[in-house]
């Protein structure tokens, strides 16, 4: 396997917490607590949680829009969690992100032409004539006219806007983007249209996407890897196909039994979860899925498990491939589950 474009080693962010009237620090947040991932060029990277999990947090981070309290984000080798001055400045028009909410991502007043031209302004690209000639390749390519240069976001629908918000991201040529739940602010059938979108730009111009979302089926669609998070921590990590035929970790079996069946006569074998999950302020000393989990034993109280392999994939980290790693003590006997289970 080629070198990772995106390397992510242990990376962590805290937000304090603070309280009294002196306002101390009286707790800290982890909402990402020592993330390790890697991500090739051409390859799409599917982020999966619950809301309040970290994913957007590790996503914007990953920007530097969120300063990291330690850890590394290797692009090609450089460190973009300490670059800094033009080093950063460079670096950022390698990564582009797509946010959430097309309503609030794009200036209200500015029109189209001069939101998708705005990234080639800040960072020089051509000269004027050439700007607005990209501009309007870019808002063909996402399948707007020339009409659209003029107006305002305000006079577009959300898909649409969401289609600006990607020529935006691809107005300085990036390889990596980020999109963060890129489709669930729009209606279904739009979905579709925006993400064969992203998919036919991704084999056209060779794109890296990392995509978060808390929307499984979407995530299949597009994924080539899938990760995981809980808490702030990847649980579980592997080839799409992997990861939906054969989930490892509990938590990932009881998101995937929680998909929606398209036949209402089909009832899923479903798996427990009892209580809530931590706070993430707490520091657990075992695995922070133990208190919610129906297969956890004292074991799992003791000490936090590390992502390691299944046994039927351990060939795969031996020769280099894309390994389906798990954090569970328990992860070969779950395997075993969701095979037998077919």
């Amino acid at each position: 396997m080629t070198a990772p474009l995106l390397e992510i080693r242990d990376l962590h962010k805290h937000y304090p917490v603070r309280g009294g009237i002196f306002s101390r620090t009286v707790g800290t947040v982890r909402a990402v607590a020592g993330v390790d991932l890697t991500v090739h060029a051409g390859q799409t990277l599917g982020l999966v949680g619950e809301s309040g999990c970290g994913k957007s947090t590790l996503g914007r981070t990953l920007m530097r829009l969120e300063e990291p309290t330690s850890g590394q984000v290797l692009f090609e080798g450089r460190d973009l969690a300490q670059a800094r001055g033009d080093e950063l400045f460079k670096l950022r028009r390698e990564i582009q992100m797509v946010f959430q909410d097309p309503y609030s991502s794009l200036n209200p007043r500015l029109t189209v032409g001069e939101i998708v031209r705005e990234p080639m302004l800040v960072h020089g690209m051509g000269s004027k004539a050439e700007q607005v000639e990209r501009v309007r390749e870019l808002l063909a390519t996402v399948g707007l006219g020339a009409d659209a240069l003029q107006r305002y976001p305000s006079e577009f629908s959300g898909g649409q806007r969401q289609r600006i918000g990607v020529a935006r991201a691809l107005s300085l040529n990036p390889r990596l983007v980020i999109a963060d739940e890129p489709v669930s602010a729009l209606d279904v059938s739009v979905q579709s249209q925006v993400l064969n979108l992203m998919v036919q730009l991704q084999r056209e111009r060779g794109l890296a996407y990392v995509f978060i979302s808390h929307d499984l089926s979407v995530v299949e669609h597009v994924s080539d890897v899938v990760a995981i998070m809980y808490l702030g921590r990847i649980v579980e990590m592997g080839p799409v196909r992997r990861i939906f035929d054969q989930p490892a970790h509990p938590y990932t079996r009881a998101l995937m039994q929680a998909i929606p069946s398209g036949n209402p006569r089909q009832r899923r074998a479903s798996v427990p979860l009892a209580g809530e999950a931590p706070s993430p302020m707490a520091v657990l000393p075992g695995c922070a899925f133990a208190s919610r989990c129906p297969y956890a034993t004292d074991a799992c109280r003791q000490a936090p498990p590390a992502l390691e392999p299944v046994a039927v994939d351990a060939a795969a980290a031996a020769n280099g491939t894309q390994p389906h790693v798990v954090a569970c003590i328990r992860r070969d006997e779950i395997a075993a589950l969701a095979v037998a289970a077919g």
